[in-house]
C-alpha cells in the first residue's frame, strides 16, 4: 500500500522486506571502498577456518537472534540449514543466544544495586 491510509505496521512490515537487501548495491555505488572492505570482511569472517562454516553460521544465528536483526536471522538460518544444521542445533543456538542476552540484563542489573 502506498497510499496516505497506510498504517504504522504496514511501513513497519516493509522495512524488513527481504528485497530490501538489493539496495545494498546503492550503499556500494555510493561508498565503495567502505562496501568493499565490509563485503570482504564478511566474507573472511564466515571462511572456512580453526571454527567450522556451519558453526560459524549457528553462531552469526544466535548473535542474530541477540540484536534481533530479520535480515541476518533468515540469511543465517538459511545458510545453516545448506550446511546440514539441524533444528536441534539450531534450537540450540536460539537458547544461548536467549541464556547471553538474559545474563546481560542480570550483570546490567547489578548496577543498579546498592
Amino acid at each position: 500500500m502506498t497510499n496516505a491510509t497506510t498504517t504504522g505496521m504496514e511501513q513497519a512490515t516493509s522495512l524488513y522486506d527481504i528485497t530490501n537487501l538489493e539496495k545494498m548495491k546503492t550503499l556500494a555505488t555510493h561508498a565503495s571502498e567502505g562496501m568493499k572492505a565490509f563485503v570482504a570482511f564478511d566474507k573472511a569472517a564466515l571462511a572456512p577456518g580453526a571454527i567450522p562454516v556451519k558453526y560459524k553460521e549457528l553462531m552469526a544465528m544466535a548473535v542474530a537472534f541477540t540484536t534481533q536483526c530479520p535480515y541476518c536471522i533468515e540469511l543465517h538460518t538459511n545458510k545453516a540449514r545448506d550446511l546440514g544444521a539441524s533444528d536441534s542445533e539450531i534450537a540450540e543456538s536460539v537458547l544461548v543466544a536467549a541464556a547471553l542476552r538474559a545474563g546481560a540484563a542480570i550483570t546490567h542489573g547489578t548496577h543498579a544495586m546498592k
